[in-house]
């Protein structure tokens, strides 16, 4: 086997599995919400412990304006603001004003967790997605039509948190992007790669006038690109709040492209207007010496990451291994399986999905973890079914596989020792690769959401009964975004992290909590260690290289189907050691870490 943190490195790859396109049996897992691009290696971010503060995220520029506000002294909330309306400019493939978030916040005595995720419009049916032949849509069809488009929330969400903990004025959180836009930034290679590749893009003539040339062709990296619709939205937004962009041109201006497409979608000025961010009560629990903290639904990571940390505490010999074996990784892949099969049949926003038995603890109960763990065995599963947490009968039908993508993720700390994890999502790259100037007729602008392919296609099951997930009006689809805060058991936060992904955000996170928490690794360690993941698909999912042809054989002999392929996880952690923070940045990404 190769030494723990050994991994060949990856090509450029830009496979249609990769791009997005939908797939059929067990290769569909292999979809990703974003392309692998070139990667650089990444040693421990920070020369010696930040002990006031740190921000970790996907883009230097981003960090920054983080650090900025930090400097400036401003909170935790503060920070993230400013972090992600920098994101929505120069990572728009990733997240954006017109997308959604799950946040959780740590204010030194409590955990809150602030939901931002879109929502279905309220003329929107469980039919949704079916044509009229009863058929699902082709998944890319769906992605890139007006029907995809679910109200946003990310701002909304942050302008309630920022109400509640923000220290300095809404309208300075807003200056390093709108000076970015006004004056600027240099296209960076991973963004040029993807933009480049996603010939979609220039079919918007918002978006191909500003990532393309006269000719066509893509601008080069490094170029310097300006945004002034995306300055004049974000202006809007800090003089008025976010009102500017609920109602007014900038909403009228989102319903009218959302309504103009081949397929037109069902968003509506009212639905605009009518968004309003939650906060949820967080989903806590314990594993091991630790209290890991998370979302709980609308989100599935939570429930998936700590179940598969679970069951694998149910088998000794997985317990007791330190690395990325063919043992170890044979009983994660069973507990994974077991993990989805349940995610697909119980996860879905609770205002319309009651947990089963009442309580989503239920799905971590120890005894129903330890009667789950018995189906594991020497041999590989073909498929897991559905448990019976608590003891009780779902009414609800298995959602069948369907792709789903994601994201970005946004870690800090601020000089007060309060925490922000967010993970925030257009969904797939460049969302519904529709661009809204926001009325403004300028230049740029910023990406819709293609949220709504998160729910099922399919309403019903094979035997008639709903799918958890269906769509239906006002409706939060089902996600796999992982904001992750840990604790120790006195009550000291450990670590902010989390991941973008898709459904592979769960298995990105499950090995970060693996390799740090069980395994001792630093942060950088943890991160830089191969990608995995199994969906219950009949695939396990492996990076090249993580295991040597002896490993790759074992498991196979178990009757595993291998899948070598590129993982593109963004873990952006950062954790505390003695002395103060320090951080992981994904290689996978642009991401680093900064602090003071």
């Amino acid at each position: 086997m190769r030494a723990l943190l050994t991994r060949r490195p990856t090509a450029v790859s830009l496979s249609v599995a990769l791009l997005g396109l939908a797939l059929s049996g067990p290769a569909a897992a292999l979809d990703q919400p974003e392309a692998a691009t070139r990667r650089a290696a990444k040693q421990d971010q920070l020369q010696a412990p930040a002990r006031r503060f740190a921000v970790s995220a996907a883009n230097p520029l981003a960090v920054d304006a983080g650090v900025e506000i930090l400097k400036a002294g401003g909170s935790a909330f503060d920070a993230v603001v400013a972090v992600q309306a920098v994101l929505g400019l120069v990572e728009p493939q990733s997240s954006g004003i017109a997308g959604g978030a799950f946040l959780l916040h740590w204010d030194g005595r409590q955990v809150q967790a602030w939901d931002g995720r879109e929502t279905a419009p309220a003329a929107a049916t469980p039919e949704l997605f079916l044509q009229p032949d009863g058929r699902p849509l082709p998944f890319r069809d769906a992605v890139m039509s007006g029907l995809s488009t679910g109200t946003p929330g990310v701002l909304a969400m942050l302008a309630a948190g920022h109400q509640a903990h923000g220290r300095l004025p809404w309208a300075r959180l807003f200056e390093p992007a709108i000076r970015l836009a006004t004056q600027g930034f240099a296209i960076s290679p991973r963004l040029h790669d993807l933009f480049a590749a996603e010939a979609a893009l220039r079919r918007d003539p918002q978006a191909a006038s500003y990532f393309f040339d006269a000719d066509g062709a893509p601008k080069p990296v490094g170029t310097v690109l300006k945004n002034p619709a995306y300055a004049a939205v974000l202006r809007a937004v800090a003089r008025d709040g976010v009102k500017a962009f609920y109602e007014g041109a900038v909403a009228e201006d989102i319903v009218r492209r959302v309504q103009a497409q081949a397929r037109p979608g069902q968003l509506t000025r009212a639905d605009l207007a009518g968004y309003r961010a939650l906060q949820r009560p967080p989903l806590c629990s314990d594993w091991r010496d630790w209290r890991v903290c998370g979302f709980g639904p609308p989100s599935s990571g939570q429930l998936t990451v700590m179940q598969i940390l679970g069951l694998l505490d149910t088998q000794p010999a997985a317990r007791a291994a330190h690395g990325l074996g063919a043992d170890w990784l044979h009983a994660y892949a069973e507990a994974a399986k077991l993990a989805f099969a349940d995610r697909a049949e119980y996860v879905a926003d609770p205002a319309f999905v009651s947990a089963p038995g009442g309580d989503w603890h239920n799905l971590l109960a120890p005894d129903y973890l330890r009667e789950r763990g018995r189906l594991i065995g020497e041999r590989a599963m073909a498929s897991a079914s559905a448990g019976r947490p608590g003891g009780v009968k779902q009414a609800y039908a298995a959602q069948p596989e369907q792709v789903e993508h994601g994201t970005s993720q946004v870690s800090v700390v601020d000089a007060q020792g309060h925490a922000v994890s967010m993970t925030t999502s257009v969904e797939s790259a460049f969302g519904s690769r529709v661009m809204s100037d926001g009325g403004t007729g300028l230049a740029g602008g910023f990406f819709l959401n293609n949220q709504l392919t998160d729910f099922s296609f399919t309403p019903v099951g094979a035997d008639g009964r709903p799918v958890a997930n269906r769509v239906e009006p006002g409706k939060r689809p089902r996600s796999s975004m992982a904001p992750t805060l840990v604790f120790d058991r006195q009550g000291r936060l450990l670590m902010v992290g989390g991941s973008p992904g898709g459904a592979v955000i769960i298995h990105y996170v499950a090995k970060l909590l693996t390799g740090t928490l069980a395994w001792g690794l630093s942060a950088q360690q943890a991160v830089d260690l191969p990608n995995f993941g199994e969906f219950n698909s009949g695939s396990l999912l492996l990076e090249p290289g993580t295991l040597d042809a002896d490993g790759l054989a074992a498991l196979r002999a178990r009757g595993h189907r291998v899948v070598e392929t590129d993982l593109t996880s963004g873990l952006q952690v950062l954790m505390r050691v003695p002395g103060g923070w320090v951080g992981g940045a994904d290689p996978r990404r642009e991401g680093v870490v900064r602090g003071e």
